[in-house]
């Protein structure tokens, strides 16, 4: 099942995806005013269910979609957790070794956007590079999590565009910096619950600027499996619902290419996972 968070009308509500149309689950389980208390109340292995219930009458070209977890608690993203990516960085003469544990920061939810809309390029940078990324949201809450259980606590799974403020991020060689500024990371378009994809599957990974292919890879690349960032991330705090892994982007990034190319206003970019779907934001400038 495709879960989303949307407005309407002004409205902002959540709901399921029906074809071309979405089921308002908000409308019909008020005691669940946003997606991650369906997910914190344990709903998500039901969601097919709760929507056949549920008349499917809003179309999708109606709604303004909304990061899939609005206002997520914790967003864990890794950095360098692809071969690949990694790779390009010692080409780059960056760092040559490999970490023993996944490097993590965290983003804060006023940085995300929604599928169809704009990523904000600041005024203080030109350098706005792309990151295509599978994400993950917690569904069950835990800490300490064994990496065997680890897949018991995800509900879903969803795209990520860890779009990133280069120079900003080396700034005193403080990555976060040049991954929090507000309107870059784009996540949606939905969640597709656990069932529907099995644990450690590999799953292909393209981005595309403006129709240019410019990362492809599986899943199967990654450093760190879903299951170990997990374990990983509840040995230093408990997860809860609605928490976002986003597990790291492969090689392909703008600023390994030479010349380095970045986004510009004007620019579509595309991050596509196998099982999942396309996530689509136009590039702009940020207002003054």
């Amino acid at each position: 099942m495709k879960l989303l968070s949307f407005e309407h009308q002004g409205q902002a509500s959540w709901g399921a995806v029906v074809g071309e149309h979405v089921a308002d689950l908000c409308r019909a389980y008020p005691q669940y005013p946003t997606l991650q208390a369906y997910i914190a109340a344990g709903r998500t292995p039901h969601a097919a269910a709760d929507a056949a219930s549920v008349p499917a009458d809003l179309p999708l070209a109606s709604i303004r979609f909304l990061p899939v977890i609005p206002h997520p608690e914790k967003i864990v993203c890794a950095i360098r957790n692809y071969h690949d990516h990694h790779r390009e960085v010692v080409a780059a003469g960056l760092d040559r070794e490999l970490s023993e544990f996944p490097p993590i920061f965290l983003r804060v939810w006023r940085s995300q956007v929604a599928h169809n809309q704009p990523i904000l390029r600041p005024h203080c940078s030109d350098s706005l590079d792309w990151e295509g990324e599978l994400a993950v949201v917690i569904g069950k809450p835990g800490r300490n999590i064994p990496e065997a259980s680890a897949h018991e606590h995800i509900a879903g799974y969803s795209i990520y565009n860890d779009a990133s403020i280069r120079e900003w991020q080396f700034h005193a060689k403080s990555i976060a910096a040049g991954k929090n500024f507000e309107s870059t990371g784009a996540f949606g378009p939905w969640m597709v619950t656990a069932d529907e994809i099995a644990p450690d599957r590999s799953l292909k990974l393209v981005t595309r600027l403006s129709g240019e292919q410019m990362q492809s890879t599986t899943t199967d690349d990654m450093i760190f499996s879903v299951a170990q960032q997990i374990a990983y991330a509840s040995t230093i705090f408990t997860l809860v619902p609605g928490d976002v892994i986003v597990t790291g982007t492969p090689g392909g990034v703008g600023w390994s290419k030479k010349p380095p190319r970045f986004m510009v206003p004007g620019d579509v970019v595309e991050v596509e996972i196998e099982g999942i779907g396309i996530l689509r934001n136009t590039i702009e400038q940020a207002p003054q």
